[in-house]
């Protein structure tokens, strides 16, 4: 089958379209044809062997997609034909993958693929992150970092479906616009504004009550600075490539907690817990409560380039290729 390939972890420059030996599914899994793929930045980094997951070469990166069921082992619920999202490890930039049957849900009719591919992982990790994790409340205020970006959009999104305040942080005139168009009730342009400036300004001086930060570096430790007595710092992940180092007095003055959040772990160690999760995300897509953003969509002969745009920092939403 066709697939976009990583023969070594050499990066996003030496990957290759070619042809890897199709999967078969264990039992309890399904073999989905892929018709949309969504392009992580997790991705990215895999394919450098930087991600905490170091898949054996030669492999498809990939793990957040919709299709059609192929195969079904011994999956109950699951036929062949069916629509489905679905997430895996790896894979998924290819015509067909192999997904364990506890991380697909059937998708309606009324959601298209590339919309679909978008609810896993993206939206999953997002809600996951609010609710579970972060028991964020109607009127608490919510900082989201990198907001233009996939999961911040989904943060900013589901946030203001659960009442919150929100407060985004962006780069460009360009992601202020999208997350201006997502709900976010107030915006800070960090290019222009000191972060914690921002912050002070957007909430009259109080601070945050929640912090959901997919960006590590700097802004980290500025945005605990920023926080309310009993804050939640949300750690997503490190898109700026620094890991930072906090300070821990400043949690134990400020009363507040780090909170962990590997979206990849929960869903081997919560599956009840993550088909819930993604029942109300298909739900309140078909509601039009949700709307993912689906910025530029890509073949699979230029996987590379979806590769590089993501790592580039250019997306705003969601970058999809159609195998």
């Amino acid at each position: 089958m066709k697939a976009l390939i990583c023969d070594d972890y050499q990066g996003i420059d030496a990957l290759r379209v070619g042809d890897l030996v199709e999967p078969k599914p264990k039992p309890g899994w399904l073999l989905v044809q892929v018709e949309s793929v969504v392009v992580n930045f997790a991705d990215t980094l895999m394919v450098a062997g930087l991600y905490q997951t170091r898949p054996d070469p030669p492999f498809a990166p990939g793990y957040e997609i919709a299709g059609t069921v192929v195969v079904a082992n011994q999956a109950d619920g699951f036929s062949p034909g069916d629509r489905v999202c679905a997430s895996h490890w790896h894979g998924g930039m290819a015509e067909r993958v192999a997904v364990p049957s506890k991380n697909a849900a059937i998708l309606p009719e009324s959601i298209d693929s590339d919309i679909g591919a978008a609810i896993p992982a993206t939206y999953g990790t997002s809600y996951h992150a609010l609710v579970d994790r972060g028991r964020l409340q109607p009127e608490e205020t919510l900082l989201v970092l990198g907001a233009a970006g996939g999961v911040g959009l989904a943060a900013v999104q589901i946030a203001k479906v659960l009442g919150a305040t929100v407060v985004a942080a962006v780069s460009s005139e360009e992601k202020a616009e999208a997350v201006r168009a997502a709900g976010a009730d107030h915006i800070i342009r960090h290019d222009e504004t000191p972060l914690r400036d921002g912050i002070a300004e957007a909430t009259d001086g109080e601070g945050v009550d929640v912090v959901y930060d997919p960006v590590g570096g700097d802004s980290t430790e500025l945005a605990l600075r920023s926080t309310k007595w009993n804050g939640r710092v949300l750690v997503i992940g490190f898109a700026a490539g620094q890991i930072p180092s906090i300070p821990l007095n400043l949690p134990l003055v400020k009363g507040n907690s780090l909170v962990g959040v590997f979206w990849g772990r929960f869903t081997d160690e919560e599956p009840e817990r993550l088909k819930e999760n993604t029942a109300t995300l298909i739900s309140w897509v078909e509601e039009g409560k949700l709307t993912p953003r689906i910025q530029r969509k890509f073949s699979l002969d230029d996987g590379r380039e979806a590769m590089r745009w993501v790592a580039d920092r250019k997306a705003i939403g969601r970058v999809v290729i159609n195998p």
